[in-house]
This record gives structure tokens, C-alpha cells and sequence, in this order.
């Protein structure tokens, strides 16, 4: 029986402006991928990989989202939100606002991220890491985007998402999971990014990373929509493909 994972705080406040002007109305969680809201695509990876408790931390149009996901109960799982309010707050301060709902330590994920890796492998390690904060991380050699980790050893040692050098080999996939106590001393209602918050942890030999495989997708530009939408297209043709396969086809 697989144990219990912690909340997972699903970032969807931003702007979204390389998407716009898809995202001047709508937000870009709700945008149409396949034929669907991508957040409810997420969703329901989400639940199948074991996810059951999310915190929507809200901003560029947020009530939207809550309109369309409610309280999760369609989905199989309690959604509960978070608002940044007049002011947004950016990627960390999003997290300070929302942290009464998250618990002692909890899963991050951006609400333009499509992950395949398994949340529990990740969860594991965190448990073992002895670390306060851990990245999921990806051998990327600058191939979906430019890579921005040096991991060694199972511990991030550098990590910049502005300044490139020759050794970063890896990228930091998207998903990570934080004590609570990361963030418990940042000011509330100020605008900083969790980026500043990581870096930070990798000056002080905080920061363990957990190695995944195979790539990451997401909506957050062009490019990646439109390979994340091929596919979210084939997997789903390959499942209606298997639905309309006779069973028991014997002579």
C-alpha cells in the first residue's frame, strides 16, 4: 500500500505573458489543451500518481480557476486556495501567503507543468535526505531548456536560472518539496521567487536533489504547449485505441 503524500501547493498566480494574448482573459491553467482545461489534465495525474490534498495559489485571474475546479471533489481529490491578493507576490511570496494550508512540508509544483516522475520516489528521498528542502532534477545538457543545476553527490551545489555555466548538466524539473520552515521567515505579503529561496539553500548545502528520467512538459510557452498538446493527444488516442480492442477473442 503506498503511504500518504503530503499537500502538493500548485503555482498558477503568474501573468502568463508569453502566451498572451491567449492569457489576457483567461488564465493560463484554464487554457484548452486537447480539448480540455489543462488543469484538469493536471488533476487528474495528479490523483492517479497518489495526490489527493492541493492549495491553488492564485493571482492573474484566479477566481476562474476556483469556479472551474471547485473543491476537487470531481477530480477525487480536496483542492483548497490560496490569493496573493491586489499585489501579486511572486513564486515564494505565493508560498509564505499560503503556508497555514500546507502543512509541515509539502510538494511545489508550477501550474504549467505536465510531470510524469513519480511524486512517492521523490517524496522517499526527501524523507532520507536529511535536508530541508529537495529538487527533482534532470539530466537536460541543454536540450528542452537551458540547464541551471550542478548536482553532486545527491546535493544541488549551484543552481541559476539567469546565469549559465559549462557544468550545469542539469535543469531543475519543476517539482520539489519544502519544509515549511524554508519559508516561515520570509515577511508575508512581499514579492519574492522561490528561485531566490533554492539558490539561497544551495549556498548553505541545503538543497539535495533527486534524479528523474524523462522529459518534462509544459504550457508556459509556444512551443511547449504545442508539444504538450501532441502529447496529451497521443496518450489519449492510445487509451481509446485499447478501450476498442475486443477482449476474449477465442477460437
Amino acid at each position: 500500500m503506498r503511504s500518504a503524500l503530503p499537500t502538493l501547493a500548485l503555482l498558477a498566480g503568474g501573468l502568463a505573458t508569453r502566451m498572451r494574448p491567449l492569457t489576457e482573459s483567461v488564465p493560463k491553467s484554464l487554457l484548452s489543451v486537447d480539448g480540455e482545461p489543462f488543469l484538469a489534465h493536471q488533476l487528474w495525474l495528479l490523483v492517479e500518481q497518489g495526490i489527493k490534498d492541493v492549495v491553488i495559489c492564485c493571482g492573474h485571474l484566479g477566481e476562474q480557476i476556483e469556479t472551474f475546479a471547485g473543491d476537487g471533489s470531481r477530480f477525487g481529490c480536496r483542492i483548497r486556495y490560496s490569493y496573493d491578493g491586489d499585489t501579486l507576490l511572486g513564486t515564494g511570496g505565493t508560498l509564505r501567503r499560503a503556508l497555514a494550508l500546507l502543512g509541515g512540508s509539502f510538494f511545489v509544483m508550477y501550474g504549467d507543468s505536465y510531470l510524469l516522475a513519480d511524486p512517492m520516489r521523490a517524496w522517499k528521498a526527501f524523507l532520507a535526505c536529511g535536508k530541508p528542502a529537495l529538487m527533482t532534477v534532470l539530466r537536460n545538457d541543454d536540450q528542452w531548456e537551458a540547464s541551471n543545476v550542478v548536482m553532486r553527490n545527491g546535493i544541488v551545489i549551484s543552481y541559476d536560472k539567469h546565469r549559465h555555466s559549462p557544468d550545469m548538466r542539469y535543469i531543475d524539473y519543476g517539482f520539489s518539496v519544502i519544509q515549511a520552515s524554508v519559508l516561515a521567515g520570509w515577511p508575508d505579503g512581499e514579492r519574492f521567487d522561490l528561485a531566490d529561496v533554492m539558490t539561497g539553500l544551495t549556498v548553505e548545502g541545503k538543497l539535495a536533489a533527486h534524479e528523474v528520467y524523462g522529459r518534462f512538459y509544459e504550457i508556459g510557452s509556444p512551443e511547449g504547449f504545442n508539444a504538450t498538446e501532441k502529447m496529451l493527444r497521443s496518450l489519449r488516442k492510445s487509451m481509446e485505441s485499447e478501450l476498442l480492442e475486443p477482449v476474449g477473442c477465442g477460437r
